[in-house]
């Protein structure tokens, strides 16, 4: 019997201990401006229209959408909007974009089009405050300090609605300590699920079951659409109150799924 009440004990113990590792933070008031958006993932994009263009963010501009985009850090401390840190899928070459600088981007056209790698200066400018942004911020070769410090800096003058979020758990982490007042997210999904990951078995559980949030202690939690009834996600929202951001929904239905659910819904290949 005494061992019985010692393992009970001890599953009480650790069912505690992952409720407190699943804390974030409540209440930023930007949370407020993001919420009744729908968010064009990197842009309104497709029928010839580049991702992560110009093109794409005016289209979504025009449509009444917030964006969701992605930034890289170049060498020459410039940042780009754009995916993949390969331009081999975007662009056909196979360079990666932290090796070049705003001068090389014209050479490689998106998609066979005359569209060209943005810069996130030029997704600032056009939006100008008209509609919210979320920025993932794509972090690579160890570079989720410079990379979150150079975007932070970026922002410092922008008037605008926006949030913050990344795989990286470095990065949400920086922010933390960092830039304590912007809106931050921890992205993640179902990585048990991910064969083409390469994170260790160790760090693909704690992402996918969401264990780093008491570090990063973010405003909101974006999760994948088909991921999202997860227990940790589930826990993150129902105890500690935190906002889910879901990605990517790609049909009306799901769409009115997430809505009804809570979601911030970041959307693709339809008009919601």
């Amino acid at each position: 019997m005494t061992a019985l009440y010692c393992f009970a004990g001890i599953l009480l113990a650790l069912c505690i201990l992952y409720i407190l590792a699943l804390r974030c933070r409540r209440g930023h008031k930007t949370l407020a401006a993001l919420q009744g958006w729908s968010y064009a993932h990197r842009g309104l994009h497709g029928n010839g229209v580049p991702e992560n263009s110009m093109e794409a963010f005016r289209l979504a501009l025009e449509g009444g959408y917030g964006i969701e985009l992605d930034v890289h850090l170049m060498k020459d401390g410039q940042l780009a909007v754009i995916h993949d840190p390969s331009l081999k899928r975007t662009a056909g070459a196979d360079v990666l974009i932290e090796d070049l600088t705003a001068e090389d981007l014209p050479k490689y056209p998106l998609e066979g089009t005359q569209e060209q790698i943005p810069l996130f200066s030029d997704v600032l400018a056009l939006y100008d405050g008209k509609a919210p942004i979320i920025v993932e911020l794509k972090a690579e070769r160890g570079n989720h300090a410079a990379l979150a410090e150079a975007v932070c800096n970026l922002l410092g003058d922008y008037k605008g609605v926006y949030c913050l979020e990344s795989f990286d758990p470095r990065v949400v982490h920086w922010l933390r300590k960092n830039r304590r007042c912007l809106c931050r997210g921890q992205l993640a999904e179902n990585f048990l699920n991910n064969k083409k990951s390469k994170l260790p078995m160790f760090l693909k559980f704690v992402l996918t079951h969401q264990l780093e949030n008491f570090l990063v202690f973010p405003d909101f939690v974006a999760y994948k659409f088909a991921d999202r009834k997860n227990l940790g996600v589930w826990l993150a929202r129902n105890i500690w109150g935190v906002q889910g951001v879901t990605w990517t929904v790609t049909s009306q239905a799901d769409y009115d799924v997430a809505v009804a659910e809570g979601w911030i819904p970041i959307f693709e290949g339809f008009r919601p």
